[in-house]
């Protein structure tokens, strides 16, 4: 099924949508021009569940897991999330700034919110990414350069590249090389 955004209203055709209150205006001015991937899982390596829904809109309960009593109290989202099986839910629409990067740089630009996508996948650091992942990760990161040609391959990046020693995520078992030829493929097929 083809990754489609309504460019009128930021948000992705045919997906499930949770809007998340934790996200603004982008600053006056400001292109969207970076995609920055992060890496999720709650609790820690568990899958399944809407523990990530609840953190992203405010709700998660700190006494559902020990983990989540100190970060409970975050105020954070991403543009979307892509599950391990691939499907997706969006949070907050792309013309809007999600608060995903948090403190972080980017070719010596600080707040890479301001010019960023965040995007999510289901996962943890030290375990393989889904290949379906992969899959609608470069659909999406392909319909979100047609969008917006300022993001290119190379301005694929990962939480761990914008905020060094801070985050790790996506974490050292990301497919970068394997993302980029994904990429390709499906920019390909687009043509």
């Amino acid at each position: 099924m083809a990754v489609r955004v309504n460019a009128e209203t930021g948000w992705l055709r045919a997906v499930r949508r949770i809007p998340s209150p934790n996200s603004d205006d982008r600053p006056p001015g400001a292109a969207i021009e970076l995609i920055v991937v992060h890496g999720i899982s709650l609790p820690p390596g568990h899958y399944g569940g809407d523990y990530i829904d609840q953190l992203f809109t405010n709700r998660l309960r700190p006494e559902a897991d020990p983990y989540f009593r100190d970060i409970s109290h975050l105020r954070v989202s991403a543009h979307v999330l892509i599950h391990r099986d691939g499907s997706l839910t969006q949070y907050v629409p792309f013309h809007k700034r999600a608060w995903h990067a948090g403190e972080s740089c980017f070719e010596g630009r600080p707040c890479c919110n301001d010019f960023s996508i965040g995007i999510e996948l289901q996962g943890s650091d030290d375990e393989p990414y889904a290949a379906i992942q992969y899959q609608k990760l470069a659909r999406l990161a392909v319909e979100l350069m047609a969008h917006w040609p300022l993001i290119t391959a190379e301005r694929i990046v990962g939480h761990c590249h914008v905020a060094p020693g801070r985050k790790t995520d996506p974490g050292p078992s990301f497919d970068w090389c394997g993302l980029r030829e994904w990429i390709e493929n499906c920019k390909n097929a687009r043509d």
